[in-house]
């Protein structure tokens, strides 16, 4: 029998929704070790934080006894989203599916458990499957009860087309969970709709309904949408402890407790009393956000790497200081009027002179900024590189940058926080 307060901290912290909650307490008293479905499209390899809260969750109770399948949907993957609404859907082949499937599990394991974890590939069922199958497996369900489904909703309003093939997404993964006889299934609020539908499933096909266990959305560091790569908001598991711990500074204030609340082990009395301080103003929020950091950067690569990406945190941004590891890009003039050459990592670049505003003419020494951000990799784009420069977020050797750079034997460029270049003439 497990005790009142390990059932709460299963139950309640990090998570949104049980369904049913009354059922999954009782299977948890009753000790027989649970099958707990995850599954992943490997069209999408990197795991970001927002992953990290469902996968602690699942570490928890393997912690407790319970077994994880995981589910590598490679059958699907390479079906890909025919109606083009789903630019993360791809088509993929076999081998890109096991490639992505192999980089997945490298970090899906660095939460979970692998040895309490079973993985096994959607081709194993559904590699068998007739048209006869798939008939019988339309049949349990109708097109109005997957209309209700809310994306698929609003796009029916909106007169966008919504393929068949979408409308067996939902069925195909209902049917993982007959598949492997899943007793918990795990996914975020956006999940709960295919979720239930396996639930449902199984309770058609004679097996005991799942339970769903639905866990929050993470907001990005953006603090407005949740965590996502293609909007460049995101914390990876597999990021380099000083950018982690950096990214994870540039939250906002308000999302410090609710990050910790998510993703560490900080009591819930504590996390009362970090917030009570930040509203009376007796605490910095910049010292929590830096535990908290320490905290998620400790969790994937150990305490001297958390302790030394505090330290370079605290010496370049606190204190304004050039860290010590910064990159380095050799230089040199290709003659009168015609320009640098950069040696960048990619290969060399050749960046023009800059002219003077008011006449027009070359500046020997100077380089257009937004050009030189692009080619030596500080900016992704023209656009990106303007707007940090309008922003004032450029500088160098501690001058800030507007329209063009003084270029000299060891000047440091500074972009944001985080980005340092140091420049070398040769």
């Amino acid at each position: 029998m497990l005790d009142e307060e390990t059932i709460q901290r299963v139950t309640r912290r990090a998570v949104a929704e049980i369904i049913v909650e009354e059922e999954f307490r009782q299977l948890l008293q009753e000790g027989k070790p649970l099958r707990l479905k995850m599954g992943f499209d490997p069209s999408r390899p990197d795991i970001h934080l927002g992953h990290v809260v469902g996968l602690r969750k699942l570490r928890q109770l393997q912690e407790l006894g319970h077994r994880v399948i995981l589910i590598v949907g490679d059958w699907t993957a390479q079906i890909g989203d025919p109606s083009g609404e789903s630019a993360t859907r791809p088509m993929l082949t076999h081998e890109e599916v096991v490639e992505n499937a192999e980089s997945y599990m490298r970090q899906f394991f660095r939460v979970v458990d692998r040895q309490r974890t079973e993985v096994r590939w959607q081709s194993e069922w559904f590699g068998k499957f007739t048209l006869a199958d798939v008939i019988r497996l339309t049949s349990r369900f109708t097109v109005a009860q997957f209309l209700s489904r809310e994306d698929f909703a609003a796009r029916y309003q909106a007169n966008r087309p919504i393929a068949i093939t979408e409308l067996l997404y939902p069925l195909l993964q209902a049917y993982d969970s007959i598949a492997i006889e899943s007793d918990v299934e795990f996914g975020g609020t956006d999940q709960k709709f295919n979720l239930l539908v396996g639930r449902e499933l199984q309770r058609m096909l004679g097996q005991r309904p799942q339970q769903c266990f639905l866990v929050p959305i993470l907001v990005g560091t953006d603090g407005v949408q949740k965590m996502s790569k293609s909007l460049d908001n995101y914390i990876a598991v597999e990021d380099e402890p000083g950018d982690m711990y950096g990214k994870t500074m540039s939250i906002p204030d308000e999302h410090i407790t609710k990050y910790l609340w998510l993703l560490t082990e900080v009591p819930e009395e504590e996390l009362g009393e970090m917030d009570r301080a930040m509203a009376s103003g007796s605490v910095n929020p910049m010292e929590l956000k830096k535990r908290l950091a320490y905290d998620i950067t400790e969790q994937f690569h150990g305490r001297e790497a958390a302790a030394n990406a505090q330290e370079r945190f605290e010496r370049v941004f606190q204190r304004a200081e050039v860290p010590e590891d910064v990159p380095t890009v050799r230089f040199r003039s290709l003659g009168e009027g015609q320009g640098y050459l950069f040696y960048t990592d990619s290969g060399p670049v050749n960046v023009r002179l800059a002219r003077r505003r008011a006449d027009n003419t070359l500046l020997a020494d100077r380089v257009p900024a937004a050009e030189t951000l692009c080619k030596l990799k500080l900016a992704s784009s023209t656009s990106e590189a303007k707007r940090l420069l309008a922003q004032g977020s450029v500088e160098a050797d501690g001058e800030r940058v507007r329209m063009s750079i003084k270029l000299s034997d060891g000047l440091v460029i500074r972009v944001g926080r985080r980005r340092f270049v140091r420049l070398v003439e040769e």
